[in-house]
């Protein structure tokens, strides 16, 4: 797909490397033939330290989404919520995703990773603590749509980062821990919210406690530099070598070289670009409308398929979760043995089953539903990675901030009308209905992915943007 050369490298002892440069033109550069570039090089504590914090945004997000699920099954009664203003609430978060996300990424393409690398978290904790202390349904809807502007925000800015600085080998792992962040992140959430959902006005403490993880993160977000491509791309090589020699150590290069362009969001639909983001917006929705569906109306969920009710169905879900959580680690290094191609096709396969599964047999006993779950869970491992680590693979430096906030904003489109409808949907329909319709947009994935899903694996990341 597509015909845009972001640049290739080839390390021989007979042959000169050929640098191609970003969108719309070429800069080609000689180079030693044995020279050592971010792919050539082994992880290191500050690397990990990168990854592990930029991670952050993720874990808040999977957090910030779980919880509302749970304190809505306080706050429907306290507020006197009708099933409208509960879909709005849920909602609302996604919406603000959706425009954080777009705005984020053409901003971090723009003026650099780095910038809103503090703000985005900064502005999270002071609206869950104003999340906390709303007195209507009006405020909680607009709080929660704001936290999702800057959850949005961090996306472009923490995967971006996170592929830039990562070493080929090693990008199916670090962009790993943004999945496995987010199902921790939501993990985390369900066991909160089951120690809090007794509690008198526990919804509040559940918002408010989002404060933590952003105190963390802001500690462990200081220090992390801008990202040297992007520098380079804007024709900062001094600043970019400073960062690669400090990072890395002497004699590593980047084996991409860039000239200076203005960022548009236009770009990303010339040069055969427009087909991937298409798809990848598509994919991501598929895969995620379902889970954030799961997420967002959890306990109601598991109290329909006989799961329990109150804490007994706050508990189920955490189980589900679990499954989330663990399928996220095999997949890390499933990606990169069996490759992202195969692995995304049986993973949307067996999700599709375990859906189905739920769809069929409603009534089924405790122990089917649980084992349906399970498998739609633990197989979404994979596709969950993928979501943020094509879009980083598969487009260029001066736009790929960008492209990840394209790609999940058409994805927030589907799951802003998905967790709309959704409790309007189980009381009107079913849940057997509500997760065959689950199952059939899973399908779509799979179908979409048979006949465009690309294979990226042991690639550099301008050779994965000129497939």
């Amino acid at each position: 797909m597509g015909s845009t050369v972001e640049g290739t490298t080839t390390a021989t002892s007979s042959s000169m490397t050929a640098i191609g440069g970003g969108i719309g033109g070429t800069a080609s550069k000689v180079k030693k033939a044995a020279k050592r570039t971010i792919d050539d090089v082994a992880m290191t504590p500050f690397l990990r330290k990168i990854m592990f914090f930029s991670s952050g945004g993720s874990f808040l997000d999977g957090y910030v989404l779980a919880l509302i699920g749970v304190a809505l099954t306080q706050i429907t009664s306290h507020l006197q919520l009708t099933d409208q203003w509960g879909a709005l609430i849920g909602a609302s978060v996604f919406a603000g995703i959706l425009v954080g996300s777009i705005v984020g990424g053409y901003l971090t393409d723009l003026i650099g990773r780095k910038t809103m690398f503090i703000i985005d978290v900064l502005a999270i904790a002071a609206l869950s603590v104003f999340s906390a202390f709303a007195d209507g349904p009006l405020s909680l809807v607009v709080a929660r749509f704001l936290i999702g502007v800057f959850i949005g925000a961090d996306y472009p800015i923490a995967t971006s980062l996170i592929a830039e600085f990562s070493p080929a080998h090693h990008r199916a792992i670090s962009m790993g821990l943004v999945s496995a962040a987010w199902y921790c992140g939501a993990t985390v959430a369900a066991f909160v919210g089951y120690a809090l959902v007794t509690v008198d006005d526990g919804w509040r403490l559940m918002l408010g406690s989002a404060v933590v993880p952003c105190v963390i993160l802001l500690f462990g977000r200081r220090g992390i530099p801008e990202s040297p491509m992007w520098l380079q791309s804007k024709g900062r090589t001094e600043e970019a070598e400073e960062i690669v020699s400090r990072i890395y150590g002497d004699g590593v290069e980047l084996d991409i070289v860039e000239s200076s362009k203005k960022v548009t969001i236009a770009s990303l639909f010339k040069g055969g670009y427009g087909k991937r983001i298409i798809y990848l917006g598509i994919l991501t929705l598929c895969q995620v409308v379902p889970m954030y569906a799961i997420y967002t109306f959890g306990p109601e969920i598991m109290t329909e398929f006989g799961l329990g009710a109150g804490r007994e169905a706050i508990l189920g879900e955490s189980i589900v979760s679990l499954f989330f959580l663990v399928g996220t680690f095999p997949a890390m290094f499933w990606l990169n043995s069996l490759g992202r191609r195969k692995l995304l096709i049986g993973s949307l396969a067996f999700m599709a089953v375990g859906l189905l599964i739920l769809g069929l047999f409603p009534s089924a006993p405790v122990l089917v539903v649980i084992i349906a779950f399970g498998l739609y869970a633990f197989f979404s491992g994979g596709p969950g990675i993928l979501q943020w680590l094509y879009p980083n693979e598969l487009f260029p430096t001066t736009v790929r901030a960008s492209a990840v906030g394209i790609s999940i904003a058409i994805s927030r489109v589907g799951t802003i009308v998905a967790t709309y409808c959704l409790p309007l949907m189980l009381d009107s329909l079913g849940v057997g209905p509500t997760m065959l319709a689950a199952a059939g947009l899973v399908g779509l994935g799979l179908l979409l992915s048979v006949i465009m899903a690309p294979e990226t694996k042991g690639k550099s990341l301008g050779e994965a943007s000129s497939l």
